[in-house]
């Protein structure tokens, strides 16, 4: 006896709130939802509000096309961790209701139905359910459908149906295959799908159920994987069902120091006493954690005023065999050497005692949940160079191997952060924050460590400079690097390059108001030998009042060579 593939699919609810990378970039921007918007990359409209679609602005649209179609339109700049980070309200909304769910994609949930359902009564008391938690708690308006399989409760959901048991194939199979996107939850697969689409619709295949009429193992071989994928959606087969987040609590240690620690020994000897009761609660429970917050209270020997420190480190390994007590005693160690050796704790030489010393497991999730890949970054090429580079800080200490990480700003050079490897503290400035005349997409590939001072030339060999209307007073045509003396004392050759293609400039005029004002231009240039460069001028003279940052007018513009693209 055979059992109908759809007939077998797990009853599955499907929480859906639509235009959520609109939602998440308008409510991380502090701007209300009743204003057309659209959220865009280098590339054009990724997605648009209701009220931006009704005014005529499409996906795929170029920018241009937008604001012509849409002049009021906010364009608001795509960011994947952003809409993952506004979208976990919403996921702890639906668990408030159900104890187990999936983040399929931002704006996506999956989770069992069978059990909830019954729990709430029936399918429908459990969607008005789901429904109700996420606008009470978030504000935002959601869709629910539950039917059997993941496909057919994804569509339900965008209709805010509840597809009987045993119709999901009957509901799906007239529907066209370009249903297909809202089922695709891997970042970046929408145009791979797209394209996937188009090419069955040339070849005659418009419905599910045409789809599901070809022999599997005929669509396998000539569609690949993703062939494969959308072909056991059409026959209601689930490539797995819904997985359950388990929802675990911060874990945390902690205890006052009697006497006061002002030597680091004295108080890695607590630390390590704590690292290892973390971590034995960690192994008892059987999870781990993916960040460590370490908190200490410092009291000031002059005048006893007590000083509150906290700073997160990330725990790299997603297996409970990556992370040991050892592991967790180096970190602390090496904060507790930045924080009494600080100057800033104490006043002269004496450094303020540690008076209290906790450490809290964050991001807990149960051990062995990561399911490492054959290949790529999950194949533990990644794990075995942090580990490496932890046996390095082990040896210098925590201050002295540090990375690099992207942070806010406008020109290259301030957006890359310098920290301690392994540090989880967030950028001073925060990246996904807008940044009014930054410097345009895509970044450098390379910033200098020390900019070098250049000099641009026109046709006639004059210096280029930036004129009072911010446009540069005569094309550049060559870069020169004058000789000098490098910073070891060697001598340095001077070079000359032909400017083949130019860009720019864009002008800057930043904190006018306060004493730490700047002024100056950027301009991207090609050279004769393939390279592109970005330089950055500022003027060697007041241009006066009023006029555009880095312009020459009254002085010149001086050029330093910042950083260099692919």
């Amino acid at each position: 006896m055979t059992t109908d593939a759809a007939d077998a699919a797990a009853r599955t609810a499907v929480v859906w709130v639509p235009d959520w990378p609109v939602l998440a970039a308008l409510t991380a921007a502090g701007l209300t939802p009743d204003r057309p918007a659209a959220v865009h990359d280098h590339h054009g409209i990724l997605a648009a509000s209701a009220l931006a679609r009704a005014q005529g602005v499409r996906r795929g649209m170029r920018r241009r096309q937008a604001q012509q179609a849409c002049p009021e339109l906010v364009l608001l700049a795509a960011d994947d961790v952003r809409d993952v980070r506004e979208f976990e309200p919403v996921a702890a909304a639906a668990e408030t209701v159900v104890a187990g769910l999936e983040v399929a994609r931002p704006g996506l949930l999956l989770l069992p139905a069978d059990g909830p359902a019954r729990y709430h009564g029936s399918e429908v008391g459990l969607a008005e359910a789901l429904a109700g938690a996420v606008a009470q708690r978030t504000g935002h308006e959601c869709h629910v459908g539950v039917a059997d399989g993941i496909l057919a409760a994804v569509l339900a959901a965008r209709e805010q149906r509840v597809v009987p048991r045993g119709e999901a194939r009957a509901f799906t199979d007239p529907r066209p295959l370009g249903d297909l996107r809202h089922a695709a939850t891997v970042p970046g697969s929408a145009a791979d799908v797209a394209d996937l689409v188009d090419l069955w619709g040339r070849l005659g295949l418009r419905t599910f159920a045409d789809l599901r009429a070809l022999p599997a193992p005929d669509v396998e071989t000539r569609f690949g994987v993703l062939g494969t994928w959308a072909h056991r959606l059409a026959r209601g087969e689930d490539l797995r069902p819904a997985a359950r987040r388990r929802i675990e609590p911060d874990l945390a240690v902690g205890r006052e120091l009697d006497p006061p620690a002002e030597r680091v020994d004295t108080a890695a000897f607590v630390a390590r006493s704590l690292a290892e009761e973390l971590y034995e609660l960690l192994v008892r429970r059987g999870v781990t954690c993916g960040r460590l917050r370490i908190e200490a209270r410092a009291v000031d020997p002059v005048d006893g005023t007590p000083t509150e420190l906290v700073r997160a480190w990330r725990c790299d390994d997603e297996a409970i065999g990556g992370l040991s007590a050892a592991r967790l005693t180096d970190r602390v160690r090496w904060q507790l050497e930045g924080w009494l050796t600080s100057a800033a704790l104490g006043r002269g030489d004496r450094p303020a005692p540690i008076v209290f010393l906790g450490l809290t497991a964050e991001e807990v999730v149960r051990a062995g949940a990561h399911q490492g890949g054959l290949w790529g970054a999950s194949s533990g090429q990644d794990a075995r160079a942090r580990r490496a580079l932890e046996r390095v800080q082990g040896l210098l200490g925590g201050e002295q191997v540090l990375g690099v990480r992207l942070q806010g700003g406008r020109d290259a050079r301030e957006r890359v952060q310098v920290a301690p490897w392994g540090d989880a503290a967030p950028p001073a400035r925060p990246a996904d924050r807008p940044w009014p005349g930054a410097l345009p997409a895509p970044s450098p590939a390379s910033v200098l460590a020390e900019p070098v001072a250049v000099v641009l030339l026109d046709p006639r060999r004059e210096p280029v400079g930036v004129d009072a209307r911010g446009g540069l007073d005569a094309p550049p045509a060559f870069l020169v690097r004058p000789a000098a003396t490098s910073a070891r004392g060697r001598p340095v050759e001077r070079r000359e390059h032909a400017v083949h293609q130019w860009a720019g400039p864009w002008v800057l005029d930043e904190r006018w108001w306060s004493p730490t004002a700047r002024r100056g231009a950027w301009l991207q240039v090609v050279l004769d030998d393939g390279r592109a460069a970005l330089l950055a001028g500022t003027p060697t003279a007041d241009a006066g009042a009023g006029a555009p940052a880095g312009a020459s007018d009254g002085g010149t513009t001086s050029w330093r060579l910042e950083a260099l693209y692919d």
